[in-house]
């Protein structure tokens, strides 16, 4: 942004997420002297031009002056992609588990979490003033093949969306591979309740690959008109 309006620019994004998550939806905001960002055209076509291919800008707005893309933020909500089918085009889209997993299951451990708010069971933080998270949200869906595809139709892995004001540090992928496990029928839902509850890293499942995690909506208030 420096390099475009030719003045100094400090950008602030609205999160930070392990190497290899994806964000399908993010927001960063900045100060400018310039007056007419939201409405000139050839600013977000030549900052496209300058970013890396895996970038891409698709709005400039106007917000109070006061606004923060990280702590305005009210609500977050991810999604974590298995697929238990090959699939040559998407290796860096989602995780490939063949495993049948129990989606009733990872279901009902999907709903426990809703009754907790403390999740350092679940993450590496150990440097946040606080963690705890009010999940509004968790939740497993059958993924279907999409048409067109020769797996038009058919089951071909899970879906697990997530809601909260906040996340901590590999939070998700961490609920994930334990609501996995669930899955696989490795551990119950009473150890669920056990993990939590003890408050330790290593008392809950393993952190799956960053690859399938995205970063699908994040909300503001709405003056922001975002």
């Amino acid at each position: 942004m420096s390099l475009l309006l030719r003045e100094h620019i400090e950008v602030t994004g609205c999160g930070r997420t392990d190497a290899g998550v994806h964000a399908s939806k993010f927001y960063a905001h900045f100060m400018s002297l310039k007056d007419d960002l939201d409405t000139d055209a050839k600013v977000l076509f030549r900052l496209n031009k300058i970013l890396p291919y895996a970038i891409a800008i698709q709005k400039i707005t106007k917000v109070p002056e006061k606004a923060h893309a990280r702590f305005h933020a009210y609500s977050r909500t991810y999604e974590y992609h298995i697929c238990r089918v090959k699939d040559p085009f998407g290796p860096y889209l989602h995780w490939e588990l063949t495993d049948l997993l129990t989606i009733d299951l990872m279901n009902e451990g999907a709903k426990i979490l809703l009754g907790y708010d403390d999740f350092i069971a679940f993450s590496k933080t150990s440097d946040v003033k606080t963690t705890i998270c009010k999940l509004t949200q968790a939740e497993w869906k059958i993924k279907i093949g999409e048409e067109g595809t020769a797996q038009e139709g058919k089951e071909i892995g899970y879906v697990f969306t997530i809601t909260s004001n906040r996340f901590l540090r590999n939070m998700v992928r961490a609920i994930v591979g334990t609501l996995v496990d669930v899955g696989r029928e490795k551990i119950s839902l009473a150890d669920v309740h056990r993990i939590i509850q003890s408050k330790e890293r290593s008392q809950a499942g393993t952190s799956v690959p960053a690859q399938g995690l995205f970063l699908k909506e994040i909300l503001y208030p709405k003056e922001f008109n975002l």
